[in-house]
């Protein structure tokens, strides 16, 4: 078997993606790039290689079972295996003015729109990938989360964690809890699974408001994607260390 791991980040066209794959391609992994738009995905590629990253294309919608499908696939006939999978791809849904998301007037069809992406895109993609990870000697899955996932910081007042949004924040809490199933279902298995918090990064996705650089934000997924054989699972992480839930 190959030295070279071989990892999938989705959503790695641009932002926090792109750099969490620009960072594996510089410790030496093979990176497939998931994203949807043939143009970005395409010129992130070559963006990636232009770096010395050895990078290549997925065309990756992970709100169609299809193109799910078809990705791994390709990884397949790519690669024969994955060592590490980010599910990095995520929406935020319409906001209200100051990147509110009112629950009393909440559009039930965005809802559905942000879980579809967010929740069952990860589902979707983390199940279809899991044949190719199972044959990795270690087997790294990161969900890029979000700090305002945390109902422990959500319920403290003296906390500040911005806006209500009511379909973003609960979106990534579920995404949190079926993090810690799977970490559950691993349990016997030498898959590893965790939770990343970027923390606020300056990104098309904020408007690009936010104290934090993508590199920066990108720095926990890395070092959760790359975790000995001894490291956590089931867990929830920020820079400075776990996030409660």
């Amino acid at each position: 078997m190959s030295e070279t791991k071989i990892a999938l980040v989705t959503g790695a066209n641009k932002g926090i993606g792109y750099e969490i794959a620009a960072g594996l391609g510089a410790l030496g992994h093979r990176v497939g790039v998931g994203a949807r738009d043939k143009a970005r995905r395409e010129s992130a590629v070559e963006k990636l290689r232009a770096a010395g990253v050895d990078a290549f294309a997925v065309p990756l919608d992970v709100t169609d079972g299809q193109s799910v499908t078809d990705a791994a696939e390709l990884i397949e006939r790519q690669a024969g295996r994955l060592d590490v999978l980010v599910n990095n791809a995520g929406i935020s849904g319409d906001m209200d003015p100051g990147w509110v998301q009112d629950p009393t007037t909440l559009d039930l069809d965005l809802v559905r729109t942000v879980v579809e992406t967010n929740v069952l895109g990860v589902v979707r993609v983390t199940n279809a990938m899991l044949p190719l990870l199972r044959r990795s000697p270690s087997p790294r899955i990161v969900n890029v989360s979000s700090a305002v996932a945390s109902l422990t910081r959500q319920a403290d007042p003296d906390i500040e964690i911005g806006p209500v949004m009511a379909a973003y924040a609960p979106s990534k809490t579920f995404l949190n809890a079926l993090t810690v199933q799977y970490a559950r279902q691993f349990a016997d298995t030498n898959i590893l699974i965790n939770a990343a918090c970027p923390g606020l990064v300056a990104t098309d996705f904020t408007g690009f408001h936010g104290p934090r650089t993508p590199e920066q934000g990108a720095a926990t997924a890395i070092r959760l994607a790359t975790l000995p054989d001894d490291g956590p699972t089931g867990s929830f992480f920020e820079d400075d260390g776990v996030v409660p839930w």
